[in-house]
């Protein structure tokens, strides 16, 4: 038996964009169905926006992403994400984990995602690895990144 588990990230009108944002940070393909694409009318309020999207990378990185219909473009999802004493206090239901095999590898993506983004923790050296950051980005959405020691590679 084999499960992949894919992370859907529900966005208020800029799938689209995070998706790309995404692409650039973690390279792959990205493919998109518009509502328009699945039978909405295309001339519908709504029907540019992504029904259906996933980026999917040759280094395993897979996400996909929904435009909520009707939810307000400028609205950014609510919460917040702190850390304070090495301890991690928030109000968010969930936050995206990406481990890379090496610190460089890390480093990359880090450099890309924290374009805009709120740092919660700056990329470095912790006690359980040689690279652990935590930021959120533009679309709102939290991301841990950290490199994978013999402890915590499984």
């Amino acid at each position: 038996m084999s499960i992949t588990t894919t992370t859907h990230l529900n966005f208020r009108g800029d799938a689209r964009q995070a998706l790309e944002f995404y692409q650039a940070a973690f390279g792959g393909l990205v493919s998109i169905a518009t509502y328009g694409d699945v039978g909405m009318p295309k001339d519908a309020p709504g029907a540019d926006k992504v029904v259906f999207g996933q980026l999917e990378s040759e280094g395993g990185f897979r996400v996909m992403a929904y435009d909520i219909p009707g939810a307000p473009a400028d609205s950014v999802p609510g919460g917040t994400t702190r850390r304070e004493n090495g301890v991690t206090l928030t109000d968010q239901p969930f936050f995206v984990s990406v481990r890379s095999t090496t610190l460089e590898e890390a480093v990359q993506h880090w450099d890309k995602l924290s374009a805009g983004a709120s740092i919660i923790e700056p990329l470095a050296a912790s006690a359980w690895s040689p690279g652990f950051g935590m930021l959120t980005d533009g679309f709102g959405v939290t991301w841990i990144l950290d490199v994978a020691t013999e402890q915590n590679a499984g």
